[in-house]
C-alpha cells in the first residue's frame, strides 16, 4: 500500500516537473489571427437614432456664432456705397455748375476769371482757344500764340487741340517768326496723330508759303502730300490751283491772314 502510494508521488513529481521545464510549442496547425489594421476596439459607438442638423439649423449656428461681425461688413459695404454715390453726385453738380459758369462768360475779361478759377479744367482750354482765335483775328498775332500753346496744352487731343497747335504754327508765321511757323506746320502735317482735315490745311498754307516765294518745286512737293492725305479735300484742290500757277508773275497772295477752319468747314 506505501509502495504504491510512494510510486504514484513519483509519477506525479516527474509529470510536474517535466512540464514546469519544457516551454509549451505553439500548435502550428491553429496559428493565432494577425489583428487587422484599423481594428479599434475601442470605436465610439454610433447612436442609430442621431439625426444630422439641417442647413437652416446650420445656418441659424453661424449666425448665431457671426452675425456681429457680418452685420459690420455691411454697415461698412453701405458706408463705402454711399460715399462713392454721393461724391460722384457732388463731382456731377460741380461740372455742371462749372459748364453753366463759361457758358455765362461773355467777355474776354469774364473768360479770362474763368480760365484762373479753374485753371486744368478742359473748359479753361476752350477759354483759351476762344480768346487766342479773338487775338488771332485782330491781327495780335504774338498774343495768340501763348493762348493757342495754353490750349493745347489744357485739351492735348482731339479736334480743338489740333486747330490750336495749327492756329499757334500760323501765328508764328504772321507775327515775324516764319522759320518757327514753318518748321511747326511741317511737322503738323506729317503728324498722323492730328485731324486730318487740319493736316490738309496746314500742307495747302506749306504750299501757298512756298507759291508765295516762287519755290515750285515745293508747291510741288506739298500738292503731291496732300493728294496722298485726301484727294478730295478742299485744300487739295486749292494747293492744285497754286500749282498749275506756279510759275505766274502773280504769286497767291499772303498778306492776309489766313483763317483756321475747324475740319469740314471748307468745303
Amino acid at each position: 500500500m506505501n509502495s504504491r502510494l510512494y510510486a504514484s508521488a513519483m509519477i506525479c513529481f516527474v509529470r510536474g516537473f517535466t512540464n514546469s521545464k519544457s516551454p509549451a510549442m505553439p500548435n502550428p496547425a491553429s496559428p493565432s489571427a494577425p489583428t487587422p489594421a484599423g481594428d479599434d476596439r475601442n470605436l465610439v459607438v454610433v447612436d442609430e437614432n442621431y439625426v444630422a442638423p439641417s442647413f437652416e439649423d446650420r445656418l441659424r449656428l453661424f449666425w448665431a456664432k457671426n452675425s456681429k461681425l457680418v452685420i459690420a461688413l455691411l454697415v461698412v459695404i453701405l458706408l463705402v456705397v454711399a460715399a462713392k454715390e454721393g461724391w460722384e453726385y457732388v463731382a456731377a453738380e460741380r461740372e455742371r455748375g462749372i459748364g453753366e459758369t463759361f457758358a455765362a462768360a461773355a467777355t474776354p475779361a469774364q473768360v479770362k476769371s474763368f480760365i484762373e478759377a479753374n485753371p486744368e479744367h478742359p473748359l479753361s482750354g476752350v477759354g483759351h482757344l476762344r480768346m487766342a482765335d479773338e487775338a488771332y483775328a485782330a491781327g495780335r498775332f504774338s498774343d495768340a500764340i501763348p493762348g493757342y500753346e495754353q490750349a493745347a496744352g489744357i485739351l492735348k487731343s482731339g479736334p480743338l487741340a489740333s486747330r490750336a497747335r495749327l492756329g499757334a504754327a500760323m501765328s508764328k508765321i504772321h507775327a515775324g517768326r516764319a522759320a518757327d511757323g514753318e518748321a511747326a506746320l511741317k511737322a503738323f502735317a506729317a503728324d498722323a496723330n492730328e485731324i486730318k482735315a487740319y493736316r490738309a490745311e496746314a500742307a495747302y498754307h506749306l504750299a501757298s508759303l512756298a507759291s508765295a516765294s516762287g519755290n515750285a518745286a515745293d508747291v510741288k512737293v506739298y500738292s503731291d502730300q496732300l493728294m496722298q492725305l485726301d484727294p478730295a479735300s478742299p485744300w487739295t484742290q486749292r494747293a492744285l490751283a497754286l500749282r498749275s500757277s506756279a510759275g505766274a508773275d502773280e504769286p497767291a497772295p499772303t498778306d492776309a491772314a489766313p483763317s483756321i477752319s475747324l475740319p469740314g468747314s471748307a468745303k
